[in-house]
């Protein structure tokens, strides 16, 4: 069986870009969203998990989250896992709730999101250049294989390039997109 499979490498670009715009929506732009908190990860019970596996993260107000911990033991956790976030965002303890307040964006802040959904974006191309040496590396073994011949891996590099291409340019559209409503341009 060959071990290049395209349709493989195409579910794998697309979850590069699933994932961006994931992460390009917990990026906030002046309105409380539950989503804003998703990148964020707590150390609890000797490894890392999702916030939204140990607590319920809700919007009572526009400029308000709400993070209500399960455990009263994860509270500590949760909390330090929120301020490292990078999110700007100061947890206010309240029993086993955590108030945050979202503060108005500043200008500098602004720029930091900007700085962080190209980061993001930046992780995503990553992905997708490794899922593109997977899929040169497994044409090349298919060709040491006999599987197909070179004129075969050519041009399923050059159909492998083309997916790259247009996949990275999904990305980069997804990012600036982000950027401009994030600077309100």
């Amino acid at each position: 069986m060959p071990a290049y499979d395209k349709s493989d490498l195409e579910r794998r670009m697309a979850g590069a870009v699933d994932a961006l715009k994931h992460d390009l929506g917990g990026l906030r732009t002046g309105r409380a969203s539950t989503t804003l908190l998703d990148p964020v990860t707590v150390e609890v019970y000797g490894s890392h998990m999702p916030l939204n596996q140990v607590a319920t993260v809700s919007a009572p107000e526009p400029r308000m989250l709400s993070v209500q911990v399960w455990d009263k033991m994860n509270v500590g956790p949760v909390e330090k896992a929120i301020r490292s976030a990078g999110l700007g965002l100061n947890p206010i303890k309240d029993g086993q709730n955590l108030r945050l307040p979202i503060p108005d964006l500043t200008e500098e802040r602004r720029k930091e999101l900007a700085k962080l959904a190209n980061k993001y974006a930046e992780a995503a191309r990553i992905a997708v250049r490794n899922v593109r040496r997977d899929g040169m590396d497994s044409l090349k073994t298919d060709e040491k294989k006999n599987v197909f011949g070179e004129d075969e891996r050519k041009r399923h590099e050059a159909e492998l390039q083309k997916l790259t291409d247009k996949t990275v340019a999904e990305l980069d559209a997804a990012a600036a997109s982000k950027e401009k409503e994030i600077l309100g341009k």
